[in-house]
């Protein structure tokens, strides 16, 4: 199926005798609901948008059921024109709808890649492909946007959008044909196209531009002053500063024409100027939070030794390039001969091979010193052709996109006085004559500068959400400046919803999914499958046994494939056996997962995951043991339970409550032990359901709501009596009956610990920490109530029971309690510490 946009609407069914030719619903209405739905294709477009669309201000009552009609009736049209009937096309999502097209069965998109994919030819200088590729874009308009089709305020924005971006692909074309010398083919077009667009200075300029090498001065000028008259008549204002010093320089001209080698529009003069930069891409002024960097590499540049030179490394998206080309221009007046810029693996494709490079290096050289066109190409080896034609002039290399060190080697001038800054993501440190200068995450500061018109707060949040990595800050930065209705706050919701994420990163020429995935299809197939699943593991990082879970592979076999990301720059080394995956990396790897792995092979990578984890903290101080390492195995409750390993999430639960107790981090506690109790009452395991119980009603207790603490310890009794789990029954009666003490209630709390005696002495439960609790609530009582030889007995039980379980934590509180005086009693209005570091009041008159 073929959806046509860029003119009249179209929908052109799929190859087939039921469904070829046009199947363009006729209403009116329904072709704005269709062409608002393809300009957003793959996006949600709200009912509230489309009812707008359709009626502006004034819809009718019946607004809502007529837009279901006219959706329904265009799936209809739509399942006539598709051999699988229509399926996955046009799907509900709240709080709208969504058209689904692939990238080739849309104009749309079609002209965005083909006009992307000319632009960043053009930036590296490869005219032939821009000016190819460009016109192909060109080609793909028939007329106006969805021109027919009543335009409501969505249609209407995204009309001028786009064609102010049919006329920008339109005057690069004629851009890359004018550095090709078309000059005389050119005129009558660009003549044309002034007159339909007489505002577009960038016409006119290439219109005088053009004439002026045709030999055409007198015309050139008449040009000039037709525009300035129509601006000064129009507007009211004069040309701007580019136009009048073309102006300026037609008029020092002495009327012969250009030779026709390629340079930019404006470039009348065929002298090479020192520290030509012609040739790198347009300025976008130095880096945000890379000053230190930036001064490093341009005075590493001016002051190369022959054969020195300088790598820049990093992540996909922190930058590489921009930092390059911000230094070659601040550096450039120190190679007069020239600053000469290299894609190497130019629009994404296949990579350069040596001798490739060399030439288009080569005529690049010709081109900034005027021999272009003037003397015979060289012919023979390229390599050695560049080497000798560079031999003595001082130029400046800024190879882009390496992807070996043998790749670039042959390629770096030796000339004293020459230089190359290299970037890429696959240049180890160490190689002869290299300085690596390697890219980080930006700091807090310099992401905050980025995004300053978010507001402090909100851009606090984005930039953690886009992992501070520069490329998705910048996106960030461009929406914000593109939708001046939106908020910070509206963009960071927006990046919440991870699923989406990327899809909100990507606004114009900054896509991080498309940079990161060019990254992730350039690995072989086991890294990418590697990479898929590491997605899994905690953010926070990971050590190596995790991974070689995930990968199901013995440690000495994972450890090449992880480290062989880290060569990549896909994956971070802080540390000694700790990996992290960027943010934005780990959110890529969780989409590449849930499409390319089938759903039991994920489950199990989980499971094994989740395995790892609860047997490394039931190691001796295996354990996490801070805020960071307790949000890590949330995190991993969270997985198991979505991929319903109820077995592994009640393990995790329990690997870490008494962690969470002891860090009082509640948010993860509630969390943690509601999808663990949740596990429990869905394999029916009553025994568990008890503990999380019991555990909710301690973090209750610690939070003082003795009311939902009484509840939660009530159901935990009554499901572990049910269970028969007697040391669990009393843990719950004990924490009831602590509930009761602090009420002053003390009969009540002594018959509660009557029962929880009972039930551990019926129950044959062994000493344990079902014991240790009822004898350190009975210990609370009896400093309560005056008892202290009572309270010293029972606290030099705990000591013993807790030895006995082995539980340092546990063990260490009872001898505190011991020694602080019970036997003295609690005293009016004296502290103690009633459970492991937590410490309440006690009033010390028995009721």
């Amino acid at each position: 199926m073929r959806f046509r946009i860029l003119g009249p609407l179209e929908v052109a069914g799929d190859p087939g005798p039921a469904t070829a030719g046009l199947h363009t619903p006729g209403p009116a209405k329904l072709r704005v609901v269709l062409g608002t739905l393809l300009v957003r294709a793959n996006e949600v477009v709200s009912v509230d948008s489309l009812v707008d669309e359709l009626w502006r201000d004034a819809p009718p009552r019946t607004a809502m059921t007529t837009l279901h009609v006219y959706v329904s009736q265009i799936r209809k049209a739509l399942r006539s024109a598709s051999t699988r009937h229509g399926e996955g096309i046009l799907l509900t999502r709240r709080p709208g709808y969504l058209l689904r097209a692939a990238p080739d069965e849309l104009d749309l998109a079609v002209f965005e890649d083909l006009r992307e994919r000319g632009r960043k030819a053009l930036a590296g200088h490869d005219d032939e492909r821009a000016a190819a590729l460009l016109r192909q874009a060109q080609d793909l308009w028939r007329g106006p946007l969805l021109s027919g089709v009543p335009y409501g305020p969505l249609l209407e924005s995204a009309a001028a959008r786009l064609t102010e971006a049919r006329l920008e692909a339109l005057e690069q074309r004629v851009h890359a044909d004018l550095r090709l010398g078309r000059d005389r083919e050119l005129v009558a077009e660009l003549r044309a196209l002034v007159s339909t667009y007489p505002l577009r200075e960038e016409l006119h300029a290439h219109l005088m531009t053009a004439l002026f090498r045709s030999g055409r001065l007198a015309e050139a000028l008449q040009a000039y002053a037709a525009v300035r008259r129509t601006l000064i008549e129009e507007l009211g204002v004069e040309p701007g500063v580019r136009l009048r010093r073309l102006h300026e320089e037609l008029l020092r001209a002495d009327g012969d024409p250009l030779p026709a080698f390629p340079a930019a529009p404006v470039a009348l003069s065929a002298a090479p100027a020192a520290g030509n930069t012609d040739w790198l891409p347009p300025d976008d002024g130095p880096p945000a939070g890379r000053d230190a960097e930036r001064v490093e590499l341009v005075g590493r540049l001016r002051d190369a030794r022959p054969g020195s030179w300088v790598a820049i490394t990093g992540l996909p998206g922190s930058g590489k390039t921009a930092l390059a080309v911000a230094a070659a221009r601040e550096a450039a007046t120190a190679f007069p001969d020239g600053v000469l810029f290299l894609d190497l693996a130019p629009d994404g494709g296949p990579v350069l091979a040596p001798a490739e490079a060399a030439a288009r290096l080569l005529r690049r050289a010709r081109a900034v010193a005027s021999e272009a066109g003037r003397t015979p190409e060289p012919d023979g080896d390229p390599l050695e052709a560049l080497r000798t034609f560079t031999a003595g002039r001082r130029l400046l290399f800024v190879l882009d996109n390496a992807r070996s060190v043998a790749q670039v080697r042959p390629l770096l001038p030796t000339t004293p006085g020459s230089a190359a800054v290299v970037t890429g993501r696959l240049l180890p440190a160490g190689a002869p004559g290299m300085h690596s200068l390697r890219l980080g995450l930006l700091g807090r500061t310099a992401a905050a500068e980025v995004l300053a018109g978010a507001g402090p707060v909100a851009a606090e949040e984005i930039a953690a959400l886009c992992g501070r990595l520069p490329l998705a800050l910048r996106a960030a930065a461009v929406q914000l400046k593109a939708r001046p209705h939106w908020t910070g706050e509206v963009l960071a919701a927006r990046l919440r919803d991870e699923t989406s994420r990327l899809d909100a990163l990507r606004i114009g020429e900054f896509d991080v999914r498309a940079r990161l995935t060019a990254a992730y299809d350039e690995l072989p197939a086991a890294g990418r499958r590697a990479f898929r699943l590491l997605g899994l593991l905690p953010a926070a990082g990971f050590p190596l046994v995790a991974a070689a879970a995930v990968l199901d592979l013995a440690t000495a076999e994972a450890a090449p494939l992880v480290e062989s990301l880290c060569d990549r720059q896909l994956l971070l080394a802080p540390g000694p056996d700790t990996y992290v995956l960027p943010e934005l990396l780990r959110v890529l790897a969780a989409e590449l997962l849930a499409a390319r792995e089938p759903v039991e092979a994920v489950r199990a990578a989980t499971s094994r995951m989740c395995a790892a984890y609860a047997a490394a903290a039931a190691e001796p101080g295996g354990g996490p043991t801070d805020a960071e390492g307790l949000g890590r195995y949330a995190g991993l409750v969270r997985a198991a339970h979505g991929a319903g390993l109820w077995a592994q999430t009640i393990l995790l639960a329990d690997t870490v409550t008494g962690a969470l107790e002891r860090a009082a981090a509640w948010d993860d506690w509630e969390g943690v032990h509601t999808l663990a109790l949740d596990a429990a009452r869905r394999v029916d395991d009553r025994r568990a359901e008890a503990r999380m119980l019991r555990s909710l009603g301690d973090l209750a207790w610690q939070q003082r709501m003795a009311d939902r603490a009484a509840e939660r310890y009530a159901r935990a009794a009554r499901a572990a009596t049910a269970a028969g789990a007697a040391a669990e029954a009393a843990r719950a009666l004990a924490g009831l009956a602590e509930l009761r003490l602090e009420g002053g209630l003390v009969a009540e709390a002594d018959a509660l610990l009557t029962s929880a005696r009972h039930a551990l002495a019926t129950g044959h439960a062994r000493p344990g920490a079902g014991r240790f609790e009822v004898r350190r609530v009975e210990a609370l009582l009896a400093l309560e109530t005056g008892a202290g030889a009572d309270a010293a007995g029972a606290l030099a039980d705990c000591v013993a029971l807790a030895r006995a379980l082995g539980d340092r934590h546990r063990e260490a509180y009872a001898r505190r309690a011991l020694g602080n005086d019970a036997a003295s009693g609690a005293g009016s209005g004296r502290a103690v510490e009633v459970r492991p570091g937590i410490w309440r009041l006690r009033c010390g008159t028995p009721r």
